[in-house]
């Protein structure tokens, strides 16, 4: 197992906090998500084996938010 900490830009609720647990977390390989609204910061948990950090990322990126 990996971790991540990615910084993402447009979070400002707890919807985005769910959109980005719920599909991250649906991903294959991925074992753990937490959002960080606060500081913009996404942690995740993932094989990398199973799941890249570009699918992470995109994940991310079609709930309408930015990794930067």
């Amino acid at each position: 197992m990996e971790y991540i900490t990615l910084q993402v830009s447009g979070m400002s609720c707890g919807h985005c906090v769910k959109a980005i647990e719920d599909s991250v977390g649906e991903l294959s390989g991925v074992s753990k998500v937490k959002v960080h609204l606060e500081s913009g910061k996404v942690e995740v948990e993932y094989n990398p084996a199973s799941v890249t950090l570009d699918k992470i990322k995109a994940a991310i990126d079609e709930q309408g938010y930015d990794v930067v």
